[in-house]
């Protein structure tokens, strides 16, 4: 298993707790809710790409 799936849940749990309190919040503006959720997905998706490439490195590596 992609060792990124319990820290990824891990983080998500806290994460969606602060988006969810934000979100409910009136004096947050919403585009800047909606960017940095955007921010993290994209963030996020470069994350899991860059330890896939790692993972498929070192297992080319070793053989």
């Amino acid at each position: 298993m992609n060792p990124l799936v319990p820290l990824s849940v891990v983080l998500l749990l806290p994460i969606a707790a602060v988006c969810a309190v934000l979100f409910t919040d009136t004096g947050i503006e919403p585009a800047l809710f909606y960017a940095a959720v955007k921010t993290f997905a994209i963030l996020f998706v470069v994350g899991g790409a860059i330890s896939f490439a790692a993972s498929r490195l070192a297992a080319r590596t070793n053989g």
